[in-house]
């Protein structure tokens, strides 16, 4: 089976890092994987996103052109990438900055106010972890302990002190 993933935002929300945990999951699963970022040339506050494959074979392609998973973090991205979605796919919005109702009946759409949540726990920037929480609880493709664990990999030694705010933000989005 492979999983196609898309995560999109803004240059600054943490689409690569949140991309690059999922990739480290895949790679902690014995999976096949892909991760391929891609922004805007602006470094901070331009277009953002990064595709994820996961899979059980080889990937032919690192490029996901339509997801069976979309995280969008902010209101273009959602806009660009809501009707590419594969019929049956999940959707996880950031609904405090994205103003829209999900029109397709054929995916699930899960609207969580993660930059909000993150805000009102302390989580400065951890909007992105928030969503991957809730990605796993919503499509279980990785346990908890995966996640934790790609985490602790992901997380560079001079941001070590941050691995327990990433675990309180996954758990914040598995319990929304």
């Amino acid at each position: 089976m492979t999983t196609e993933i898309l995560l999109a935002g803004f240059g600054g929300q943490g689409i690569l890092f949140a991309g690059k945990i999922l990739a480290y999951c895949g790679l902690m699963d014995s999976k096949e994987l892909s991760w391929l970022p891609s922004y805007g040339p602006e470094m901070r506050g331009g277009t953002c996103n990064c595709s994820v494959c996961i899979s059980d074979k080889p990937i032919g392609s690192p490029l996901v052109v339509a997801p069976d998973i979309l995280i969008a973090m902010n209101q273009p991205s959602y806009d660009k990438f809501i009707n590419v979605v594969k019929p049956n796919g999940k959707v996880f919005v950031d609904s405090t900055l994205i103003d829209s109702e999900c029109d397709r009946t054929d995916i699930d759409c899960f609207f969580i106010p993660s930059s909000q949540l993150a805000d009102d726990n302390g989580l400065k920037g951890g909007s992105n972890i928030i969503l991957l929480g809730k990605l796993i609880k919503e499509t279980q493709l990785f346990t908890l302990d995966t996640m934790k664990a790609a985490i602790e990999k992901v997380v560079p030694p001079s941001k070590a002190h941050l691995i327990a705010n990433n675990f309180k933000a996954i758990e914040l989005g598995m319990n929304n």
